[in-house]
């Protein structure tokens, strides 16, 4: 926005601090002055003794009090000019780092020093928040390219399928079309997983009132066969669990947790515990399942985009690499907390809180 120049702060705080010294010298010397006249009298009877009246006095007081005045005002604009510029040093900086941020540069952090007051906190929040903005443009640089790498691959593939067609025409069509179904069918899969990540990230839905421990069952109930199919068994169990949300968002991360305990479990055998509670001010769901042990050092990064663990993933069933990150961003943009925690028995502990809403009584879920 072009706005129209006028005075500097510096220079409005040194003119401000200038006229406040001005006042109090002009209030001090006409204080001085009504001092002096109670001992003057206007005029003097004839005397012997030469003594002075008000019109001396004034002579001998008016050049002193300019004088004052003028220093004053000399010592007002200076020291002024100085203080104003010492105090507003932290705004100058603040000001660097902004213009440097918009220039694309969010490494920069002022470092304000000294005690805490109005600036330091001004300046450690702006810290704080180029720090965020930072972590936040690195991980959308690694998802675009993430993204664009996960989408190359089908349209690589669907290429090469058609290009081996074009240059065999007695090719079976058959065989040709179930496998470019199967690559279609996996990148609109991988492109309405970027959509719900993309809507979840933006909190771009309406909160109504959702029962945690309902849309675990649901998960559960949609989710048999899938588990009946891997020789898993699901138990559930717990409490109501109100909380405040997208039904739609938070059926499809407890869908997407216990999809992920069902397919990266033991070939056989297998078991996924499905649990709600709920602890003051908050409800919490737990989700956690068998399998292979796996290090803490992997479990943190599995819930970046298109991160996989391949020891875990079935080939059947290998995703496209967005379940558990879709889990955070809409844990995140319901402002609860996802944990992440390898079993010592092997597989993997997830827990999920989010604020609670007032508590009612229920019966808890049956287990499977």
């Amino acid at each position: 926005m072009d706005r129209a120049p006028g005075l500097s702060v510096r220079l409005k705080l040194t003119l401000s601090y200038a006229g406040f010294l001005m006042l109090a010298g002009g209030l001090l010397l006409g204080v001085v002055w009504l001092f002096l006249l109670r001992y003057v009298p206007d005029t003097l009877a004839p005397s012997p003794l030469m003594m002075p009246d008000r019109s001396d006095l004034l002579a001998a007081f008016a050049p002193k009090a300019a004088m004052a005045l003028a220093f004053l005002l000399v010592f007002g604009l200076l020291g002024g000019w100085l203080l104003a510029g010492s105090m507003l040093a932290p705004l100058t900086r603040i000001a660097n780092a902004t213009r440097l941020a918009t220039n694309g540069s969010l490494s920069h952090r002022i470092h304000l020093e000294g005690r805490s007051d109005e600036f330091r906190e001004l300046a450690d929040s702006f810290d704080a928040m180029l720090a965020r903005l930072e972590a936040h443009d690195a991980e959308q640089q690694r998802f675009a390219a993430n993204a664009s790498h996960e989408l190359r691959t089908p349209l690589a593939i669907t290429q090469t399928l058609l290009d081996v067609a074009r240059k065999d025409p007695n090719r079976d069509t058959g065989e040709l079309v179930d496998r470019l179904h199967f690559v279609n069918t996996r990148a609109i899969d991988l492109t309405e997983a970027m959509l719900l990540l993309s809507r979840a990230n933006q909190r771009s839905f309406t909160r109504e009132h959702v029962d945690l421990s309902l849309a675990a069952e649901d998960a559960t109930e949609t989710l048999l066969p899938l588990a009946e199919k891997h020789g898993v068994t699901i138990e559930t169990s717990g409490d109501l669990a109100p909380t405040t949300g997208s039904h739609a968002l938070l059926l499809q991360m407890t869908t997407n947790l216990v999809h992920n305990a069902i397919v990266h479990n033991l070939p056989e055998q297998g078991t996924v515990w499905v649990t709600t509670s709920l602890r003051p001010g908050s409800v919490v769901l737990t989700v956690e399942n068998t399998g292979e042990k796996v290090t803490p050092q992997l479990v943190a990064t599995l819930t970046e985009p298109f991160q996989r663990g391949t020891g875990r993933v079935r080939t059947d069933h290998a995703g496209v690499g967005l379940g558990l990150a879709i889990v955070r961003s809409i844990t995140h943009a319901h402002d609860g907390t996802l944990t992440l925690t390898p079993r010592s028995a092997g597989g993997i502990r997830i827990t999920v809180e989010l604020p609670a809403t007032a508590r009612t009584r229920s019966p808890s879920l049956s287990p499977r």
